[in-house]
């Protein structure tokens, strides 16, 4: 018995080294060297420096001056220690009030814009933190943009396809824009 005991607690303390310690320290320093950025959390710096944000973390914009991301079922909104979508189903009450109320809030702050609202502008991620919509959803707000900042809005437009993330691997994905990347590309344009 005392030999059993002996070798499952070897057993143990060897693979708890070894995927407990080992493993997790080679990756982490694999992706130091190979994908730093990635590694760090994809940060986003201001002039100053200091982080402002994530490229994989959406955050609330609802100046007029800027794009606004889809809406946020996490916590208070974009609230990364309560991660998750509103889990409401397509029969849910809950869901259509808070749909038709984004869609009134929408429509009342774009009212240059032509065509349907896109859909991610009314509903939220299964994350509620996506920092991504679609090029249409960008399109759709470019009149608003254009209207507070007093910018021509094909200029806008141009700045927008500029930020098209295409579909990874050429098949991977849809094509999609980086909230927080476009509006400080917004805010470096220059008047």
């Amino acid at each position: 018995m005392g030999k059993t005991l002996d070798i499952a607690i070897r057993l143990t303390v060897v693979t708890l080294l070894l995927t407990g310690v080992a493993y997790p320290l080679a990756m982490t320093g694999l992706a130091q060297v190979m994908f730093p950025h990635r590694a760090n959390g994809s940060l986003v710096l201001g002039a100053d420096g200091r982080a402002i944000g994530s490229e994989l973390v959406g955050q609330a914009f609802r100046d007029a001056a800027y794009f606004q991301p889809r809406p946020s079922a996490a916590g208070a909104g974009y609230d990364g220690a309560n991660s998750s979508g509103s889990n409401l189903g397509p029969t849910s009450a809950a869901l259509r009030t808070r749909v038709t109320a984004e869609l009134a809030r929408l429509r009342s702050e774009n009212p240059e814009a032509t065509g349907p609202i896109p859909s991610d502008l009314v509903t939220a991620s299964a994350s509620g933190l996506d920092p991504d919509i679609s090029p249409e959803a960008a399109r759709w707000q470019i009149p608003r943009v254009a209207r507070a900042r007093g910018i021509d809005p094909q200029r806008l437009r141009a700045l927008v396809e500029t930020h098209i993330e295409r579909r990874a691997l050429g098949a991977l994905g849809e094509p999609r824009v980086n909230v927080l990347l476009l509006n400080i590309a917004l805010d470096h344009l220059p008047r």
